[in-house]
């Protein structure tokens, strides 16, 4: 399948996640991505290992996260390798960086240098908290985002202290939020021919992530939000909404009303109020649902039209027909080594844009990269 952003060319000069993955997105939807690195060691996140894994030289979080590039190896510092980038990025249809504030411009590569070079070049910058400001020189990492978004009280339960996700979701989503920008300024460009700067960070994608929650706290009294004792899933939803365990696992309770679920579960409701009794009514729940298995109530309480499912993990998921359905898995190959990742979530007319190419060695398509693009003096 040709993907929609076919013949567009971007250039993805950034490093660990948020950047590169918005890199990914654009190329699972047909873009060619030129990833370049640092002569050696490259992209630092090929030694950022998750598990004891290594695949072919590399952690699996980079492949991941960086398949279905080319690798140009350049030092931002040499001249020359600076100047060959330049020459790229000036036959290039999107640029994307995340380097600090004020670090790209001190390298001659910041927004406006590129754009004057290349008027049409949109250029995607993710910062970790904005451009400017007293928080601008801090590390733009997802675990000290998620530290100052809020996000962290509202996971877990009462007294559990901040739980922090257990994904690096501000760096994804920033990616996430970055292609958004990137693909309407595509489209902006298509009718006027002009390029764009667009720009997010770390924490206005977190915060954004939130927006549901906290435009009930903004228009709420400053109230903050308060989460169940136990079995909390949403601080601002009323029991049942949460995850129980049962005789033999867990079960999801979502958002049934308790007018339907008491009678059901022979429990007593007359009078109670399903928020502000809450951890009581889940309480109740809980010590009800540990009589019986998952399988039982889920073939229960769905013949009765009640939102529930299995809480599986990732074996689990992966064994179901129902996923496999979704044909969400595939294979890359580098050299010998076969890697099982993802595939892109979309589908466009039916189909999902694919390809087999792994993440790139450093520089492993440099040579080829300069003489088509004639970089060189």
């Amino acid at each position: 399948m040709i993907g929609p952003l076919d013949g567009l060319l971007v250039v993805d000069m950034a490093q660990f996640l948020s950047g590169p993955s918005a890199a990914l997105r654009l190329g699972d939807l047909g873009a060619r991505v030129i990833k370049v690195e640092r002569p050696g060691p490259g992209d630092i996140c090929r030694t950022l290992y998750l598990s004891d894994t290594d695949i072919a030289g590399d952690s699996t979080l980079f492949h991941a996260i960086n398949r279905n590039k080319e690798s140009l190896a350049a030092d931002l510092k040499d001249p020359q390798d600076a100047r060959r980038v330049h020459r790229l990025i000036g036959q290039a249809d999107v640029v994307i960086q995340n380097f600090r504030p004020g670090v790209a411009e001190r390298l001659g590569f910041g927004s406006a240098a590129l754009r004057k070079a290349n008027p049409r070049l949109i250029v995607g910058s993710i910062s970790g908290y904005g451009e400017d400001g007293p928080w601008a020189h801090l590390p733009g990492q997802d675990l000290l985002a998620q530290a100052l978004s809020g996000a962290m009280w509202l996971s877990g339960s009462a007294g559990d202290g901040p739980v922090p996700f257990g994904l690096s979701v501000a760096d994804m989503v920033a990616g996430h939020v970055l292609t958004e920008g990137l693909l309407a300024a595509l489209v902006r460009r298509g009718i006027s021919g002009e390029g764009a700067t667009v720009e997010t960070s770390l924490l206005e994608a977190i915060v954004d992530l939130q927006f549901e929650v906290m435009t009930t706290h903004l228009n709420d009294g400053g109230r903050p939000p308060v989460r169940a004792t136990e079995h909390n899933a949403h601080a601002y939803l009323a029991a049942p909404y949460g995850a129980y365990r049962t005789a033999d696992s867990w079960l999801a309770l979502a958002m049934t009303p308790m007018e339907i679920l008491a009678p059901l579960l022979q429990l007593p409701l007359a009078g109670r109020a399903p928020f502000a009794e809450r951890d009581a009514i889940k309480a109740e729940i809980a010590a009800r649902l540990l009589e019986a298995t998952t399988d039982s109530w889920v073939e229960r309480l769905r013949a009765a039209d009640v939102w529930c499912a299995p809480v599986l993990d990732w074996p689990a998921l992966l064994a179901e027909h129902a996923f496999k359905r979704l044909d969400l898995l595939q294979e890359v190959r580098r050299g010998d080594a076969l890697i099982a990742t993802t595939r892109t979530p979309l589908r466009i007319d039916g189909e999902r844009f694919t390809s087999s190419r792994a993440a790139p060695r450093v520089g492993e398509d440099s040579a080829a990269i300069r003489r088509e693009f004639s970089l060189d003096d």
